[in-house]
């Protein structure tokens, strides 16, 4: 009995460390593709609007993304905003994110926004 028991303590204590790391992980990448746009507080206020002729959306508004599927913001994370008939200022990150990471991230991209 012992040993079932410490095994699903085991099994717990990796869900909770890759539940982390992938969050972790994705904040990372949220740090180093989208706040220089999206702003250090995620409010679309980021220190390239400056030079943009569209702003940023503001990723915690739940009403700005709260219409946004998840397909459609891995699809913008991957391919740019072009691909959903947004902003061309949107780069795609597909080449430098792997599709895991950009799922990690569209998720953090609702914890956000609280959606």
């Amino acid at each position: 009995m012992k040993t079932n028991s410490l095994f699903i303590l085991l099994g717990l204590l990796c869900c909770l460390y890759f539940s982390s790391a992938s969050a972790t992980s994705a904040q990372n990448n949220y740090k180093n593709y989208c706040w220089q746009c999206h702003g250090i507080n995620a409010n679309g206020m980021g220190l390239n609007i400056i030079d943009m002729s569209v702003q940023p959306r503001d990723h915690t508004s739940p009403k700005a993304m709260g219409g946004r599927t998840h397909e459609d913001i891995f699809k913008v994370i991957k391919k740019g905003g072009l691909s959903i008939d947004k902003s061309v200022l949107m780069p795609p990150w597909g080449d430098s994110l792997s599709d895991e990471e950009i799922n990690d991230l569209v998720n953090y991209l609702y914890e956000l926004c609280d959606c």
